[in-house]
């Protein structure tokens, strides 16, 4: 069975639960701590997106409990300025770093972290999501 890291991307859009239930990916869940507590961040600023992926994280955790996944949590946690500049993409590299050392495959939603992530040569998984798609739909008509 397969490693994956997951980025926050893809916790946020609660496609790794889908995943795991369609049993597209099996294996081990490898999740950075750099995406809890970036989500925390975001929840403890009020932000619905945070609580949403901690959702998507205790979905994951009842699918270990039901023997469905195993699940891990890795990393340092990311220093305050870290979270701060999340944007510019300091996060998203822990997240790869991780990846990298767990000879993982990185699950992403992000075009940017799957660039930068084979750029290292690490395998990615790419999940193209539909906001994604209505955006660049949208994008035609201007």
């Amino acid at each position: 069975m397969a490693d994956y890291v997951v980025d926050t991307s893809v916790i946020i859009e609660k496609i790794v639960s889908k995943l795991v239930k369609k049993k597209e990916i099996e294996g081990t869940i490898i999740v950075p701590n750099a995406v809890v507590a970036e989500l925390e961040a975001q929840a403890n600023r009020g932000l619905e997106i945070g609580l949403i992926g901690l959702e998507e994280l205790e979905e994951l955790q009842n699918l270990h409990k039901g023997n469905v996944i195993e699940i891990k949590f890795v990393g340092a946690r990311p220093t305050p300025s870290q979270i701060a500049y999340a944007k510019s993409g300091e996060i998203d590299a822990l997240i790869r770093e991780i990846a990298y050392n767990e000879n993982a495959t990185l699950i992403t939603a992000d075009r940017v972290q799957r660039q930068s992530a084979k750029v290292f040569g690490i395998n990615v998984k790419f999940i193209e999501t539909r906001a994604l798609k209505t955006k660049l739909e949208i994008e035609k008509l201007f």
